[in-house]
């Protein structure tokens, strides 16, 4: 009987041993941090900025009020570094930092008739920094396997002459509005890749000169594309 026993009590054995090793394996629960970290990522994008350029006359009381002045800033490249949050499919928060560098220039008579003869084109090279908040909104379905978004926010926008080039002007900070558009990729569960396209509105830098100002709204566009990872 010990002989007809022992298979039995072998398999029985066996069977414990398997289901506590599954047991020990088994990847406990999410906590609710846990479920809401999952849902951030990270991403780092190339941004080409492409500025419009805008015309007007100098405001009153400055010395060359009145006169015409064009300005417009060069295009370039940047770094777009966004932190995502998408809580729901129709809500969801981002914040948005990016870098760039370019010139400033200011034409017409306003620059003609205030400036040393011979000037006809002022130019200021700058850093420009944005710090901006924005809505969220990803949409609970893919378009041919990619994720579309949109978004909407604003922040300030640093304008700091560079040490070089900045005409040993201040720093001027500009309140800054955004759209963008864009569709995310996911490669894995940790990483994948998103392109888009932003629009920003602000009020053309002056650093703060009058005879630099003439309030009008500038726009900048910027097509974007990068990766991201998530946590």
């Amino acid at each position: 009987m010990i002989r007809k026993a022992f298979p039995i009590l072998a398999a029985f054995l066996f069977t414990s041993l398997v289901a506590g090793a599954h047991a020990q394996t088994e990847t406990p629960p999410e906590t609710g941090l846990e479920k809401q970290l999952h849902k951030l990522d990270l991403s780092i994008q190339g941004a080409g900025i492409f500025n419009n350029t805008v015309s007007g006359t100098i405001v009153p009381v400055a010395p060359n009020q009145g006169d015409a002045m064009t300005q417009f800033g060069s295009n370039t490249l940047g770094a777009l570094v966004s932190i995502h949050y998408p809580a729901k499919p129709y809500f969801g928060l981002e914040f948005k930092f990016s870098y760039a560098r370019y010139t400033e220039n200011y034409t017409g008579t306003a620059i003609e008739n205030f400036l040393p003869d011979g000037i006809t084109n002022f130019q200021v090279q700058t850093k420009v920094n944005e710090y901006t908040f924005g809505y969220l909104i990803t949409p609970p379905y893919t378009i041919f396997g990619l994720q579309p978004y949109a978004s909407v926010g604003a922040g300030p926008q640093g304008f700091k002459p560079t040490p070089g080039g900045g005409q040993s002007l201040p720093e001027k900070a500009r309140m800054t509005y955004y759209y963008s558009l864009g569709f995310t990729k996911d490669l894995s569960p940790h990483f994948g890749l998103t392109a888009g396209f932003r629009e920003l509105f602000f009020l053309d830098p002056d650093f703060g000169q009058n005879y630099l100002t003439i309030l009008k709204h500038a726009t900048t566009y910027e097509p974007t594309a990068g990766f991201y990872i998530r946590y």
